[in-house]
Formats: C-alpha cells, structure tokens, sequence
C-alpha cells in the first residue's frame, strides 16, 4: 500500500494543521509537526467511534503526552477505512520524526473525491506559517 508524500502533488492542508493526501477514491491524513509542538512523545493515541460516515472537521482520534491532548480532525467528508498500524501498534512516536510518509494516521474514503473546500495547497500553508500574526 503505498503512503501519502510530501512533495505529493494531491497533498493539501487544513487550517488546523493536519494534511491529506488524495490518492484516487481514498486519501491519507495526518498530523503536520507545527501542530505536535512542545510534544517530546507520544504516549497514546486513542480513535472515536471510526465507523460511518465523519463530517469534516469532525475529531477521528487524541494524541496525548503527558497534559497535552491534540485532536485529530477529518480533512473532508467520508469515511475512515484503515489505521497506520505501525503508528498505532508499534511506534506512535512515527508522529515526531521528519518523514510524514510513515506518518500518516488514517487512510480515508472521501465522501467526495474531489472535493477540496476548505483546504489549502502547499504553498498558501506555507504562507499562512510566515504570516500567522495577520489577523484574519
């Protein structure tokens, strides 16, 4: 099965921190490092209820360390349909290293496959970063 890239030209970003990865009918989504902060592990992560239909920006799972919770949102409409099991059984800290391709939590079904409202390209992520003390 082959994992979500960085330098994929169907990745894109949330205004949350999170990316997804359109591959065809399913995507990837996980966590961008800006949003894991502060975080020196991972001690748990823990899924909602997976099963059905999630809206987008919907909570899919908790990462925790220590005091610190950060949600895990749906990019889009769809559904969950498979785990990273390397990040979920073996190494959640994947989630800290510098290779996003391991990294992804989920492998979802959008809703709608080409559906990209609310999403951010590369590049306007990017500048979002060097300006976020514009207020909006």
């Amino acid at each position: 099965m082959q994992a979500a890239s960085s330098t994929s030209p169907n990745r894109y970003y949330t205004n949350d921190h999170e990316w997804v990865d359109f591959r065809g009918n399913i995507a990837y989504t996980g966590i961008c490092k800006f949003k894991l902060t502060g975080f020196r592990q991972i001690q748990e992560i823990s899924f909602t209820e997976i099963s059905g239909l999630k809206k987008q920006g919907e909570v899919f799972a908790l990462i925790k360390y220590n005091d610190y919770v950060i949600e895990a949102h749906m990019p889009v409409d769809g559904k969950v349909v498979q785990l990273n099991e390397r990040l979920v059984d073996d190494n959640p800290d994947l989630l800290l290293e510098d290779d996003e391709n391991a990294a992804w939590i989920a492998m979802i079904m959008p809703l709608e496959p080409n559906d990209r409202k609310d999403l951010m390209l590369p590049v306007q992520y990017e500048l979002k970063g060097k300006n976020k003390f514009i207020i909006e």
